[in-house]
């Protein structure tokens, strides 16, 4: 007895799974900072298109994207730490989903000065349906088989790489010098420093090589006047969030589906990248990690209609920091939304992050995204592509997604609802991959095929397999 209770302590400390490990405080706070300072700009990019749109002052631009890092941290702490059955509990980063950009710029064309008022109010009413909805929509779990989920997660990749591209050339095709050797230049800078910074270090520093990266893309981007430090003193100091700042939210019915459609879009990319995350850390994300996940967006998305922000969705390029960095501690990224949080309450601390140049962030992408694509492919070799069907499943789907990223208007035809959904290369890849998957290996195969996803079976296996190889 005196033996086993000897043992009990070091088998409870071998058995904690990598994303609930608690690392030094050094180590999670810069692994937590190369977090935010990969999704800044996608943080950033769409509350600045927004606020231009609308014609907001600078006051007002700095209060609406102080209330989006705000949201994206509260949002991060959701889904990190969870509360109750809201959360997935994965290192899992959420922010400003882009694909809100469209259909709010559709809403300001048509209102004008009126918009936000109703799109905060449409926000509103889209983040309760996804809190709602998500005991129901998470159950899809099973339709993302890995011929399915690897095709998805392959999109993810590739899709991102063409924003990798963009920010690479200076990130706003209107602005003098875009493209021009000097932006690209950097973005090469970055990239060869972050290779080789994952050639040659060890340890602790090659798992920050991206963080490291951006410092000296940073600072060889100084003497070419491409860091505007005087932009940090017109930003206040210490803001805290107004409810409604612009005005008592409206409700009306066109705005509404409009913004309904994007979250269900932005569920579907969510649930898509919970799986990837699940696969990167070695915890199948199963239907309760799922439906916890979706929750977690759908009160951050409803948070942000009073607090003046927009729909919430995952952050595919963190995905592949974990990968990259390969550490899966989910209290690394709830650190990170402390970060995000605490910018939004300073700005001026948010304007720091924000003096990394566009063309660095492009040059670092290009890791980061890549590696979600590798995580795609690595996924597709569990599926058996020697069965025709499942071969056939992964090219049309993978060619329907690649389609809309390659010739942006492959859809402009089609009325404008369905043209939003299947506009995103990962959702017209997702819907396809799913609907072949159950033409070819599911209707008319009888009895004997079994399902094709049982995520709470594999994790029960996992789990034993990790208790197994522990006692050995």
């Amino acid at each position: 007895m005196g033996h086993q209770d000897s043992a009990a302590p070091d088998v409870a400390v071998h058995s904690v799974h990598p994303v609930d490990e608690m690392l030094p405080v050094g180590r999670m706070s810069a692994v937590a900072l190369q977090h935010v300072a990969s999704m800044y700009a996608g943080v950033a990019a769409p509350p600045l298109i927004i606020g231009g749109a609308v014609g907001l002052t600078a006051t007002q631009l700095a209060t609406l994207l102080a209330a989006s890092l705000f949201i994206a941290g509260v949002a991060t702490l959701l889904q990190t730490l969870g509360v109750w059955k809201i959360g997935s509990r994965l290192p899992f980063v959420n922010g400003v989903s882009f694909a809100t950009v469209s259909p709010i710029l559709a809403v300001v064309e048509a209102k004008k000065g009126a918009a936000l008022p109703l799109i905060f109010g449409s926000t509103l009413v889209a983040g309760l349906f996804c809190f709602l909805l998500a005991p129901a929509f998470c159950r899809l779990v099973r339709f993302f088989p890995p011929v399915v989920s690897g095709t998805v997660i392959t999109l993810i990749g590739i899709s991102l790489l063409p924003v990798a591209g963009n920010w690479s050339q200076g990130g706003n095709s209107h602005a003098p010098g875009y493209g021009s050797l000097a932006n690209l230049g950097l973005a090469g800078l970055t990239l060869l420093a972050v290779l080789l910074f994952n050639r040659f270090l060890r340890g602790f520093l090659q798992r920050i090589s991206i963080l490291l990266g951006l410092l000296v893309g940073t600072l060889a981007a100084i003497p070419l006047g491409k860091v505007d430090v005087h932009a940090l003193s017109s930003l206040p100091v210490f803001e805290l969030p107004h409810p409604f700042a612009f005005g008592a939210p409206r409700f009306e019915a066109a705005s509404i589906i409009s913004m309904l459609v994007v979250m269900v879009v932005s569920m579907t990319e969510s649930t898509a990248d919970m799986i990837a995350l699940g696969e990167v850390v070695e915890r199948p994300a199963d239907d309760r990690t799922i439906a916890g996940g979706l929750r977690a967006d759908g009160l951050a998305t409803a948070f942000g209609g009073v607090f003046n922000g927009f729909i919430c969705s995952a952050f595919a390029q963190n995905i592949g920091l974990v990968a990259l960095t390969r550490i899966r501690s989910r209290f690394v990224v709830a650190l990170a939304g402390g970060f995000l949080i605490v910018m939004g309450l300073l700005p001026v601390v948010g304007g720091l992050v924000s003096l990394v140049p566009q063309p660095v962030l492009g040059g670092a992408g290009v890791v980061l995204f890549g590696s979600v694509a590798v995580a795609g492919i690595r996924t597709l070799g569990k599926a058996d592509l020697s069965v025709g069907s499942n071969a056939i499943i992964v090219a049309v789907s993978l060619a329907f997604g690649i389609f809309p990223i390659a010739y942006p208007g492959f859809y402009h035809a089609f009325p404008e609802q369905i043209a939003t959904v299947l506009h995103s290369g990962i959702s017209a890849g997702c819907l396809l991959a799913i609907t072949l998957n159950l033409l070819f290996n599911h209707l008319g195969r009888g009895r004997e095929i079994p399902p094709a996803h049982v995520p709470e079976a594999q994790i029960a296996a996992l789990g034993r397999v990790e208790e197994l190889s522990e006692q050995h």
